[in-house]
């Protein structure tokens, strides 16, 4: 019988891909909405069709003690709110067209997620794991850019997509590290309902500060399907996949496995627009899924959560 230990990265994996395939092919169609409104709406969605899941498992809240709320509320701050909005907003200023700053700063993800999860979750990662990881950044380093240097002409706006893309980084490599913790004395499909109610709780007091609520009226009917084909796909399920492989495996390697992120979006590149990958490139995503695979198997010194 397969351990669950084994598999249960690729689950994370899977979810990784999901959220290149949500910002490839779904997402760009959202891009006339403001920001703070689509994460609202999505979220409000979701936590709508998951209403079943709070009433299968409501006895769960009873075991949630102060700690688990703050981890779970740091999980809709910092992924929900900081890290969307953030990644959103580097975009705006490279006009979603010259994406090579923006790529750059977020292969530094990793690095910050290990580190929060050193000081919050107390992982000690070997020395093996390290080497491995740090191939792993290195194989989609060449994967993106191959031996070129990124282009970060992207005119006057350069240092402010660089700023928002590292608050970005910050704010995704936080929500790891957080939902590792809270997901502690709940099952992944509870964690699921509660990342998602509570980050609409906080974007419902943000769309009303910033005024963005009455903008609903300007999704079209295009767009309500695609914030439906979200919920159904790219939205709740993949955090299903993430949640029930992080229950299994530790933070610092969950943000590893979270590479196969970019690996996807590089794959759609290739399907949608048909750019070729030269042979640099294919060596980085050979490097990236060896790496991906052998940090999966070694084991932590010191996992606290």
């Amino acid at each position: 019988m397969i351990k669950m230990h084994r598999i249960a990265p690729l689950f994370v994996v899977l979810a990784a891909g999901l959220w290149g395939i949500d910002g490839i092919i779904l997402r760009p169609a959202l891009y006339s909405l403001p920001v703070p409104l689509v994460v609202f709406v999505e979220s409000m969605l979701i936590t709508i069709l998951l209403i079943p899941v709070l009433i299968k498992h409501r006895n769960e809240l009873k075991a949630l003690k102060r700690n688990d709320w703050l981890a779970f509320m740091s999980v809709a701050v910092f992924g929900g709110v900081i890290g969307t909005m953030s990644i959103a907003r580097a975009l705006f200023f490279v006009n979603y067209v010259n994406l090579s700053v923006v790529v750059l700063i977020q292969k530094l993800q990793p690095v910050i997620a290990i580190l929060l999860a050193a000081v919050i979750l107390k992982e000690k990662p070997s020395k093996r794991f390290f080497q491995w990881a740090g191939l792993a950044v290195a194989g989609a380093y060449l994967m993106t850019f191959g031996f070129h240097l990124p282009n970060l002409a992207t005119g006057d706006k350069t240092l402010e997509a660089a700023f928002f893309s590292l608050i970005a980084v910050i704010g995704f490599g936080a929500s790891t590290v957080f939902s590792k913790r809270a997901l502690r004395n709940v099952s992944f499909e509870m964690g699921t309902f509660l990342r998602f109610s509570l980050t609409a709780l906080v974007m419902s007091a943000v769309v009303l500060i910033t005024q963005n609520l009455s903008k609903i009226s300007a999704v079209n009917s295009s767009q309500a399907y695609i914030f439906l084909l979200i919920a159904l796909t790219t939205g709740g399920p993949a955090i299903f996949l993430y949640y029930y492989g992080l229950k299994k495996i530790s933070a610092s390697v969950a943000t590893i496995c979270e590479l196969a992120f970019p690996l996807t979006a590089v794959i759609l590149e290739y399907i949608i627009r048909k750019n070729l990958l030269d042979p640099i490139q294919i060596v980085g995503v050979a490097i990236l899924l060896y790496s991906i695979f052998r940090v999966t198997r070694v084991k932590m010194v010191h996992v606290s959560a």
